[in-house]
């Protein structure tokens, strides 16, 4: 009688033919997760610090009539829509920040366009949900 002890082959040997492509392709989509994610961030991140985010979130935390609404402080609640974009030094903006206070929330409308570092506001709107619209440029052009 024979009494050799068979050797079984060990993991990576019994699994390398479904690791591999599964492992190859959840690292192409982790890739591309980061990607997209740092592309999001940087955008974010660039309209947050432009000065017509700035400005507006500046202007409602200023404004009693908003302030007594919503109450203080009032902060961006969630993702930033629209667009800023820059063009031989003059720039465009129309952007829709949805915006809380301890009281409530609301969605701020921000439009405006510049010549150098000038800013013309042609829209900076409240809108809050009770179908409340408040416009903060009481129908006049402001330059900053």
């Amino acid at each position: 009688m024979n009494n050799d002890l068979i050797q079984q082959p060990n993991w990576w040997k019994k699994n390398w033919k479904w690791v591999v492509p599964v492992g190859g392709c959840f690292t192409l989509v982790l890739v591309l997760v980061i990607f997209i994610g740092s592309i999001f961030y940087g955008v974010t991140n660039m309209i947050e610090k432009a000065t017509p985010y700035e400005y507006a979130l500046k202007t409602i935390n200023q404004d009693e009539e908003i302030t007594a609404i919503l109450g203080t402080p009032i902060e961006k609640n969630g993702m930033l829509q629209g667009r800023i974009n820059y063009s031989n030094g003059d720039g465009r903006a129309d952007i829709k920040i949805p915006v809380s206070g301890p009281k409530g929330s609301g969605m701020l409308s921000v439009k405006a366009s510049s010549i150098g570092e000038n800013w013309t506001y042609h829209e900076i709107r409240l809108e809050i949900k009770d179908d409340q619209s408040i416009d903060l440029l009481n129908e006049e052009l402001e330059q900053f």
